[in-house]
């Protein structure tokens, strides 16, 4: 039997916990309440982000709620909308979409939204639809013939009419988990990088950060460096165009500090994620509450703190290697808050990890940007540290012998920022690479980028293109991509675009 001053104790414990895990609760009911209220108050505000959502079995409908919660809690406008309630007028008025559709039968579009489908997808242009820029997540079966069609028919549709991508269309295959996270990824970005953590419970291998180079030092731009990491066991499979998502830990010096607030041993045995680590190891993986509650969290035990936090969100980065490698490379540009904090990732792998740290990690397959099954030609075009995935690329190519290969390549100045130059002049010199445009847009009078080199090779362009060339982009979505995608609807029409986009020979990694 406890002693009254035991049970005193326990019962403080007891309701600190029930405090903080209140506190946490109504910070995410708060959120969930005010998005509730979406549908009526979002559409009277300035700039809101609509998000629409075409549901046959109730999943887009979810999927949908669970974006504009993520969106309102990182402090945006938004309208959640059925596509139901959609047609152009209130389309007109909106400057930012992000659409959630089913497709359902042998391509329809869901009952919900077949009213839209009817008046809108079979009918006229509007002009009006020149200021929207959107977003599709288009869940299907890939079991069926027409996979996600409903989904791809949408975005063709707001592209016809003039509407901008604000990134490529992403498919979900059964609800498949590395889609959704990609696709959380973007809402991260479109929120101004805040952080949103994952809707399921993340599961990393373990790998070591063996190697780390700066690469550009003296440069104008932000520092870039090139990763090494090797696995804790065999080397998984992957392909050119997959994605690395990274568990990101906090900065050491900021848990040290926010450890000494709370007064708690940093070194105290916590159970995190099936593992047995430090509560300083544990913090540093979690998404923490603001320091109002610090009071609270001081009175928990570590490993009911522990308990209470999620985790932080993935980062996404192009893979620069291949399997055959022997490890997994990645070239990565440190950000930095207005503040001067490091980004999370970018922070945690260029700057806060020791070369040797254990860095949690795990490969997205990403098959609309894989390689081209055949020898036919391949136009890659890219900016800064978008020359990790077009590397991956070139080393399947030359590993396959296929040697029509043409880069399209941008940064700042040829002195600095020449990533990866010795590699690929030697791949030129061994005629993997059959052209290479290097464009640095800090190097001449006037700016030029790479966008400007593809309409000044708008002939030769056209010919590889007519000899069944596929063109891949990866890079900056700011800027590059899309004036990369200008540049080439000047040079092979819009019509022409669209139908390289229809025959998968026109694909993106951007971001």
């Amino acid at each position: 039997m406890l002693s009254p001053s035991r049970a005193g104790m326990a019962a403080g414990v007891l309701l600190a916990y029930a405090g903080f895990c209140g506190a946490v609760f109504d910070h995410h009911r708060r959120r969930r309440a005010r998005v509730a209220s979406l549908a009526v108050s979002g559409a009277h505000q300035e700039g809101a982000t609509l998000v629409a959502y075409a549901s046959q079995t109730g999943f887009a409908e979810q999927l949908a709620m669970q974006t504009a919660t993520a969106l309102q809690g990182a402090g945006m406008p938004v309208h959640l909308l059925s596509f139901e309630e959609l047609d152009a007028r209130r389309l007109a008025r909106v400057r930012q979409a992000l659409f959630v559709v089913s497709t359902t039968g042998e391509g329809d579009a869901p009952d919900s939204a077949s009213g839209f489908a009817r008046r809108l997808l079979a009918g006229g242009g509007h002009d009006a639809l020149r200021q929207l820029r959107y977003g599709v997540l288009a869940l299907g079966d890939s079991s069926y013939a027409r996979f996600c069609a409903f989904g791809h028919a949408l975005s063709d549709w707001l592209q016809r009419h003039h509407a901008r991508p604000l990134f490529d269309l992403i498919e979900v295959d059964n609800g498949d988990a590395g889609a959704l996270r990609h696709w959380q990824n973007h809402l991260s970005a479109l929120s101004g990088g805040t952080e949103i953590a994952d809707w399921e419970r993340p599961r990393y291998e373990h790998w070591q950060l063996a190697a780390r180079e700066h690469l550009n030092p003296g440069s104008d731009g932000a520092p870039a460096f090139h990763l090494v990491l090797r696995p804790e066991g065999a080397v998984p499979g992957w392909q050119a165009g997959d994605i690395a998502e990274v568990g990101p830990c906090h900065d050491p010096a900021d848990i040290g500090r926010l450890l000494s607030h709370l007064s708690m041993d940093g070194a105290a045995p916590v159970r995190c994620d099936a593992q047995t680590v430090t509560l300083a190891e544990a913090l540093a993986t979690r998404l923490l509450l603001p320091e109002a509650h610090l009071a609270t969290m001081r009175a928990l035990p570590p490993q009911q703190l522990v308990d209470a936090l999620s985790p932080l969100p993935h980062r996404e980065y192009s893979i620069a290697s291949l399997p055959q490698d022997g490890q997994l490379e990645l070239l990565v540009r440190q950000t930095r808050h207005a503040d001067g904090r490091l980004g999370l990732a970018s922070g945690w792998l260029t700057s806060h990890a020791p070369v040797g740290a254990r860095i949690a990690l795990r490969i997205r397959t990403n098959r609309s940007f894989h390689s081209p099954a055949d020898g036919r030609p391949l136009v890659l075009i890219g900016n800064g540290t978008g020359l990790a995935g077009l590397r991956g690329h070139l080393k399947a190519r030359a590993l396959a012998g296929r040697h029509r290969n043409w880069l399209f390549f941008g940064e700042r100045s040829a002195r600095h920022d020449g990533f990866f130059a010795d590699e690929l002049a030697a791949w030129q010199a061994q005629g993997v690479l059959e052209r290479v445009d290097l464009v640095y847009s800090r190097d001449g009078n006037a700016l030029r980028y790479v966008q400007d080199a593809l309409r000044e090779r708008a002939p030769v362009l056209r010919e590889w293109v007519e000899a069944g060339a596929a063109i891949y982009v990866c890079g900056s979505l700011q800027g590059m991509a899309g004036g990369v995608n200008d540049a080439l609807a000047d040079v092979l029409g819009e019509a022409g675009l669209r139908r390289l986009t229809e025959q998968g020979r026109y694909r993106r990694d951007v971001y």
